[in-house]
């Protein structure tokens, strides 16, 4: 029995042992910010970023092998747990992945990648040709980055550092060069049977996920930290930080995302525009926002150095830069409300960086909610004109 997913079983809802995938990775990305928020010096930020766009790589490309298989199969089905299990073991060593848990986690973020890459050229093995060809592709992608992270992990911090990158670089590239491999070339365009509906339910889940996890993270912090009125008053605006950024996402980008990605006639060309490369971004706002909002718990009055600043201010910044690219791609309309709020932090991190904790908090809220309000407007205006 084949297990890929034919055209006539068109997927569009993910499936649950997708989300129970999902839960993994978001422990893993929280385990991220947790680490940011207790030494988040220059080095560990730099270390961070090389790891959130692993772990990123990891969760997207397994969605993409899952939007081509029929999960209710139970190899498919076993693929998965076996990937979940990985996936418990490589968060656990991402607190130490640039000390002495490096080779633990190179070994088993290769072994989930190779992994991956070998259970789909089985799938695809006679029954689809150029699909087959693609995976063959990818898996010497795969291999020649895996060579990198091997050799970064017995080697000591900076050169670690500069190996994984370079693996990465390889990873994030490879898409954009369309698997291009000596005698086989460039993989041709349009070769995988995309399902655009199905990759903008999936993102969507796991910005929830995200942004889930991050508020149970900031009741928990408040929970430890809670003092009459101003922590009070800064869970308050840590909560709604992160409902403004559902808002944002969902009121109007994500139905306009998953419209694009189902009725392009290029489905994985837009993907990888919008999911693959798109979606990072928004994670990424998120785990710094959470770790700004830990910052803004446990030390409210604390003078802010730029280093922490740049968590409180520039997390919900980078979430919004991915969301301007979002609709910038599916409208072909700028974002004005977003850009403003993106020069609103930066101007109040270049000039109030200094201030209390909480108060760079309450200004990350208040330009969120301008955003928020700013795009509702916006939209109500372009309704009732259009009606």
């Amino acid at each position: 029995m084949s297990w890929i997913r034919t055209e006539n079983a068109k997927r569009t809802k993910a499936s649950f042992p997708e989300l129970f995938f999902d839960l993994v990775f978001v422990f893993a990305l929280m385990q991220l910010s947790h680490t940011l928020a207790a030494d988040f010096s220059s080095a560990t930020l730099a270390e961070a970023v090389l790891l959130i766009f692993a772990i990123w790589w990891l969760w997207i490309y397994t969605t993409w092998v899952t939007n081509l298989l029929d999960t209710a199969q139970e190899a498919v089905r076993l693929l998965l747990f076996a990937l979940m299990f990985g996936g418990v073991l490589l968060a656990i060593a991402l607190p130490g992945a640039f000390g002495d848990r490096g080779a633990m986690f190179a070994g088993l973020y290769c072994s989930m990648q190779i992994g991956r890459s070998v259970f789909m050229l089985w799938a695809y093995r006679g029954v689809d040709e150029a699909s087959f060809l693609t995976f063959v592709r990818i898996t010497v992608w795969v291999f020649a980055s895996s060579l990198f992270w091997a050799a970064g992990a017995f080697v000591e911090l900076e050169a670690r550092v500069v190996l994984w990158a370079i693996a990465l670089l390889i990873e994030y590239g490879a898409p954009l060069a369309r698997f291009w491999v000596p005698r086989l070339g460039a993989s041709p365009p349009e070769t995988l049977n995309v399902s655009g509906e199905h990759m903008a339910e999936r993102c969507a889940l796991f910005v929830i996920l995200c942004l889930g996890e991050t508020i149970l993270t900031t009741g928990r912090n408040a929970a430890e930290h809670m003092q009459p009125n101003l922590t009070f008053a800064v869970f308050c605006s840590a909560f709604l930080t992160t409902g403004f950024m559902w808002w944002i996402y969902f009121h109007h980008g994500q139905q306009e995302t998953a419209a694009k990605a189902e009725k392009t006639s290029a489905p994985e060309t837009v993907a990888h525009g919008l999911f693959t490369y798109g979606h990072l971004p928004i994670v990424a706002g998120i785990i710094l926002t959470a770790v700004g909002e830990d910052f803004s718990l446990s030390h409210p009055t604390e003078q802010s150095s730029f280093k922490s600043a740049l968590s409180i201010l520039g997390g919900p910044a980078i979430f919004l830069a991915g969301n301007v690219w979002l609709k910038l791609a599916t409208a072909q309309k700028l974002p004005v409300s977003h850009i403003a709020g993106i020069a609103v932090l930066a101007a109040a991190l270049a000039l109030l960086h200094s201030q209390q904790n909480f108060g760079l908090q309450l200004i990350s809220t208040g330009t969120l909610l301008m955003v928020a309000s700013w795009e509702y407007v916006a939209l109500r205006q372009v309704s009732s004109t259009t009606a």
